[in-house]
């Protein structure tokens, strides 16, 4: 009974089949995939691999004095950078017989090779010289080493060992050098924030001139300061743009994000001139479409603070020039600076246009203060000062030679009349300041002090 209950209860061989069928018909098909495998290869004969030991070292040596004959700059490396280039084969060539040891390990002679050599031999060589010397290193193994091999087959697999040793070597000698780039410019970019700050802070020492010549900036070379905002879809990416605009155009450019703000430091004046219009259209292109301002340009480098001063002051008061060209300079914003109360563009107002004007005579003054009090009205302004209106124009015209503002032409106006109220406030302050002083030292002698 138990045996038939067993029997019963496994099915047989076709019924299990089809079991199985049935549960595979309900499972879902594996989906392809692309499966990266190891390639194997047949391990070499230990006589074979002797011999490729016995002579790896001559084979480096023949390999360097190849490399001696093929690649003319070799010659120019110093005995000791041609020793390490020696020792790097050398390794190469260790690394290479511990592979072929091994049929199941893949090709891991990682950057160990690379890693001996000495800084200076890296920075001497450039990538494709190193790709060079790789390559004709390997066609010299391609060429010698196959005359080991006893026979085809071992023929066959020391020219693919050889050939896909060469070529993860060439890979390797990329990736080094391409981490080292990737360090440098990140090392570099540091530097240069570094720089930029210090221009803004005013730090001129010879610390921050020592890091501006690490970056290829000419210390006699005049420099300008700009301000504006980064493109929204840059951010700090935009500074290796800058850098690409400036090398277009000839000139030097430092660059760093801050926050919200955009802040370059060219070489040379971005004066309007057909000069310098190409060069500060493609700068433009760096910015977002808020507004840029420039700052005045300074004889050096070391002076550039206070065109960076100048700049991030124009940039606090751009908002209040509602036509603002762009990019415009910061002495074009002395009244809105003024309105903020910077101190810089109060005393700017007052010896570039207040001063002058005095200096030439009160007439001036006083029908500059007439011709504005009346909208511009020449014909008012001439019956307000009892003079012909010829009087009143030219009087215009002479304030516009003396201050470099024409009082007819509306953004000058403005600016006249913020200079004036600055003029007659700064004397009004002067004077109590005088008054004040005069009665402390009546006080002082009515005291007996």
């Amino acid at each position: 009974m138990g045996e038939q209950e067993s029997a019963a209860a496994t099915p047989s061989g076709d019924d299990a089949q089809s079991v199985t069928r049935g549960d595979d018909a309900h499972r879902p098909a594996p989906s392809p995939a692309f499966v990266r495998t190891r390639q194997t290869r047949d391990p070499l004969p230990d006589a074979l691999l002797r011999r490729v030991k016995q002579f790896s070292g001559r084979l480096s040596t023949e390999a360097v004095t190849s490399m001696q004959d093929q690649l003319p700059f070799f010659g120019d490396l110093d005995a000791d950078q041609r020793a390490s280039v020696q020792l790097l084969v050398q390794t190469a060539v260790v690394n290479f017989l511990e592979w072929l040891q091994n049929p199941e390990s893949d090709i891991r002679f990682s950057l160990d090779a690379f890693q001996v050599i000495p800084q200076d031999l890296a920075r001497r060589l450039t990538l494709r010289q190193t790709v060079d010397m790789v390559r004709v290193a390997m066609e010299f193994f391609e060429q010698w080493l196959p005359a080991l091999a006893r026979n085809e087959r071992q023929l066959v697999a020391l020219t693919e060992a050889v050939l896909r040793y060469g070529r993860e070597l060439g890979f390797t000698a990329a990736s080094v050098y391409a981490s080292a780039a990737e360090s440098r410019g990140a090392w570099d970019t540091r530097l240069e924030a570094l720089v930029v700050d210090a221009v803004v802070r005013g730090d001129s020492g010879p610390d921050m001139l020592s890091r501006a010549a690490t970056l290829n900036w000419d210390a006699n070379a005049p420099a300008t300061v700009l301000v504006g905002t980064p493109p929204p879809d840059q951010g700090v990416s935009v500074v290796s743009t800058v850098h690409t605009t400036a090398q277009k155009h000839g000139r030097a450019a430092l660059a760093v994000v801050q926050g919200s703000r955009l802040v370059m430091v060219v070489s040379g004046d971005l004066q309007q001139s057909q000069t310098n219009r190409p060069f500060l259209t493609d700068l433009l292109t760096n910015f977002s479409a808020g507004p840029v301002v420039i700052g005045p340009t300074t004889p050096t480098l070391g002076a550039a603070h206070f065109s960076a001063v100048e700049a991030l002051a124009g940039m606090e008061a751009v908002a209040g020039w509602r036509g603002a060209p762009r990019p415009v300079h910061a002495a074009e914003l002395l009244p809105e600076r003024a309105l903020l109360g910077d101190r810089a563009a109060l005393d700017s107002l007052n010896d570039l246009l207040v001063q002058p004007l005095a200096t030439s005579g009160s007439a001036l003054t006083d029908t500059l203060d007439a011709y504005l009090d009346c909208g511009a009205a020449v014909e008012t302004c001439a019956r307000q000062l009892f003079v012909h209106p010829n009087t009143v124009r030219y009087r215009l015209k002479k304030i516009a030679e003396v201050t470099g503002r024409d009082p007819t032409n509306p953004r000058d106006a403005y600016v006249l009349r913020i200079a004036a109220t600055v003029g007659r406030l700064t004397q009004t302050r002067h004077e109590s300041a005088l008054s004040a002083t005069s009665v402390t030292s009546a006080t002082i002698r009515g005291l007996g002090l």
